[in-house]
Formats: C-alpha cells, sequence, structure tokens
C-alpha cells in the first residue's frame, strides 16, 4: 500500500497538533511529524518530504494583531516558494480553527481567482462577542470539488472552540463565485428538532456569512473549517455516545479522505 505522509506545522501557541497527529495515525498515515516551523526556515526539513501539510488549531503568536495573521505572514514571508511548489506538486493543504484562519489570511482560501494570492476573505469576531464552544451539525455540500469531504454523510456533528469565528468575504462577487464553485464545502446546520432551512444562532456559532463553517479553494485540494473534526475521533468522544455515538465518529471521515487521496498521488 503507497504511504501517506503528514506536516503538523507547529508554532509558539498552537495546542492541537497533537490531537491532529492522532487522528491521521487512526486513518491510517503512514508518517505524521509535528515539526516547528523553524525547521523549514532555517532549511533543516523541506516540505517536499509530505503528501500533507496540516495547520491545527490553537492560538498561534497568542493571536496578537489577530487570529492566525502572524503565522500567515511569516509562512508567506519565508516559506512561500516551498508552499507553492508543494501546492503546485498536487499536494493536499488542512487548516483547522486557527489554520483556517492562516490560510484564509494567507490569501489560499478561498482563492476563486485563479494566479495570485489576494486575501478575498477574513475571519473575524464572533457575534456574540465571546468564546463559543459547542458542538454543532454541519450540512456538506455534495456537488463540492472538496477532497476531505467527499462521501462523508450529508450532515455531521462535531465540535467547536473559536473566538474569532466568523467568516466574512471581501465583495459579493466573491461570494457569487465561492457558491457557484461549490467552494462553500460545510456550513452550519439546525440541528433535527429545529424547523427551518435558516440557521442562526448559537447553531451558526458565530455569525459567518451564509453559514459558513469550511471552504476550499477551486482545486478541492486547500480546505479550512472552523470546527475540530480531530476532537471526534473515537465514538467516546460524542457528548451522548451511549444514546446517539456513531460507529463512524463523524470527524475521522475528514483525515481518511486526505490519507486515502494522498496514497493516490503517490
Amino acid at each position: 500500500m503507497p504511504a501517506a505522509s503528514v506536516l503538523i506545522l507547529r508554532a509558539a501557541g498552537i495546542n492541537c497538533d497533537e490531537e491532529t497527529a492522532h487522528a491521521f495515525r487512526l486513518a491510517g498515515a503512514s508518517r505524521v511529524d509535528p515539526v516547528h516551523i523553524n525547521a523549514f526556515i532555517q532549511g533543516r526539513r523541506s516540505l517536499s518530504e509530505y503528501d500533507i501539510l496540516v495547520l491545527s488549531g490553537g492560538f498561534s503568536y497568542g493571536d496578537d494583531i489577530s487570529g492566525g495573521k502572524i503565522l500567515a505572514n511569516e509562512l508567506q514571508y519565508r516559506l512561500m516558494d516551498d508552499v507553492e511548489t508543494f501546492m503546485g506538486d498536487g499536494k493536499l493543504i488542512l487548516g483547522i480553527c486557527n489554520g483556517f484562519q492562516v490560510l484564509v489570511k494567507m490569501g489560499l482560501l478561498p482563492g476563486t481567482k485563479p494566479g495570485g494570492r489576494q486575501q478575498e476573505a477574513t475571519v473575524f469576531y464572533n457575534d456574540s462577542g465571546k468564546f463559543e464552544c459547542r458542538w454543532v451539525y454541519l450540512q456538506r455540500d455534495p456537488e463540492s470539488p472538496c477532497v476531505f469531504t467527499r462521501n462523508m454523510p450529508e450532515t455531521i456533528y462535531i465540535p467547536v472552540a473559536n473566538g474569532e469565528g466568523k467568516v466574512m468575504l471581501a465583495s459579493r462577487g466573491v461570494r457569487e463565485r465561492l457558491v457557484s464553485g461549490g467552494q462553500v464545502a460545510l456550513r452550519y446546520a439546525n440541528p433535527p428538532w429545529v424547523d427551518g432551512d435558516e440557521t442562526g444562532y448559537p447553531w451558526s456559532p458565530n455569525g459567518s456569512v451564509d453559514a459558513i463553517a469550511g471552504m476550499c479553494d477551486a482545486t478541492g485540494r486547500i480546505f479550512g473549517l472552523m470546527p475540530h473534526p480531530e476532537r471526534y475521533t473515537h465514538p467516546t468522544h460524542h457528548p451522548r455516545w451511549t444514546r446517539e455515538g456513531r460507529r463512524e465518529p463523524d470527524g475521522l471521515h475528514i483525515f481518511r479522505n486526505a490519507v486515502e487521496y494522498a496514497r493516490g498521488i503517490q
């Protein structure tokens, strides 16, 4: 069986790297390395060693300035040539929570215009004005090109935990291109017992445009989401696992899709 190697990029303030590494090991990755960004900046390691680049959750550099901005700048100004080569080789990039903020502020997401790395969105403070920590329902777009959400259940249930999770788009044009291209891979959804198509607070915890919870670039190989799939990879993680826990934990689908895709590009 072809190998699938995963880099969990670490930096000061990242605190979900071990859980994310565990999720990829459960998903069958042959090699999972949490490595500090300085090892790549100093040339001691190379992104070319890996098939999947992951920016995990936490509060990189204390979220000074804004969530993920300093790490985004560090990647842009110190490693962008290597990141461009990595993407050009058809490899995968995943950003979770703080990692999603980083990808958006680098201009890698949503990436609705081919070429260039113009920032088309941002992730801002929640409408509630507070840190939101709860389990949420997410609905996937079956027409999305997103590699990470393929063949998942129509609705999944995983935790969210953030203070800056509100996705805002730069223009109506970005919104139209994002929707028409199927790049909104995941949206917050009402629970089964709540009627209506519109998803409001608390089911959409941040106030994101169009209840956006996760989006991909046009290729489907770069994906970011605010909720934490790595926090539901065992049945007993489910808050009602004795009654509702599924045999296949919802979060695990995302990691398995990535590993299977990476094996296919060997």
